[in-house]
């Protein structure tokens, strides 16, 4: 392969796609194009930024010999690749419209960040899992989740915009392309039952498998992610119960996808601290 061509030029391939698709989603809003040529132009950038991306963390995950979660920046790319995936499995499911072009610009946010801070790129892990499928299999799932938290995050944003839009009775632009209230509640309620689901599997192989070696699990990794784990199971509760609901509902996921990927600093950290990390320049 010439040098040019190499993951993190893949990587910024699919980032600068996926910010191309958002930009190009609010420039067909703002000129009223016909919703089925939009969604195609929007569907067709996004998903040749999925596979760039996909392509760029397959050579990665190659390098190493295991999934691409070695540092800050693959786990942050991981997740932006998982919302994606997601997109195109919820949207059309759900019918939700306008979800193409949130994810495309989270996507791109995460994928540009990660890739304009040098710093979270400059240690990967070879064999990171120890040739182990059962711990990559739960560091997987466990990122992959973040990214159903993420696409929460997003369905519970266009929550909010639909309850303003008909407070201030603003039913159209944007806001005509929402789901409704209702359809929101309930798409919000299934993706948060579906990435507790996957974080609760994947903290069940961990458990199997790290309750055969107490030493090697790492107590701020542990904390961090039971922590975010026994978050979004109250939050499931009380909306089942009916004590959480509406606004308060989607703010609180919010705030609980930004606490969720802030929780990927000290777990990132605590790992490097554990298992100690080759070196490689990065690409």
């Amino acid at each position: 392969m010439l040098p040019l061509f190499t993951d993190r030029f893949f990587i910024w391939a699919g980032a600068l796609l996926y910010l191309a698709g958002f930009i190009a989603g609010c420039a067909t809003l703002v000129r009223r194009v016909p919703p089925d040529r939009a969604q195609t132009m929007l569907n067709t950038l996004l998903v040749g930024g999925l596979l760039l991306q996909m392509s760029g963390l397959y050579l990665r995950g190659a390098a190493t010999g295991g999934c691409p979660l070695g540092n800050k920046f693959e786990i942050v790319q991981f997740v932006a690749w998982s919302a994606m995936v997601l997109y195109f499995v919820v949207g059309p499911a759900f019918r939700v419209s306008l979800l193409g072009l949130f994810t495309a610009g989270y996507a791109a946010v995460l994928a540009l960040v990660s890739l304009l801070i040098p710093a979270w790129d400059a240690m990967r892990g070879e064999k990171l899992f120890g040739n182990n499928p059962w711990v990559e299999l739960h560091a997987s799932l466990a990122v992959f989740s973040y990214g159903v938290f993420g696409i929460l995050a997003l369905t519970s944003l266009m929550h909010l915009l639909q309850n303003f839009s008909l407070k201030q009775k603003q039913l159209n632009g944007l806001f005509w392309f929402l789901p409704s209230i209702k359809a929101l509640d309930q798409i919000n309620f299934r993706l948060l039952a579906t990435g507790l689901v996957i974080l609760s599997f994947s903290l069940g192989v961990g458990a199997t498998w790290f309750c055969q070696d107490i030493k090697s699990v790492d107590s701020t990794k542990l904390l961090a992610t039971a922590g975010v784990w026994l978050a979004y199971f109250i939050v499931l509760l009380l909306r089942w119960r009916g004590r959480l609901y509406s606004n308060r509902f989607a703010w609180v996921c919010i705030v609980l996808s930004l606490l969720a990927m802030l929780s990927l600093g000290p777990v990132n950290a605590s790992r490097h601290a554990t298992h100690p990390m080759t070196v490689l320049a990065a690409p």
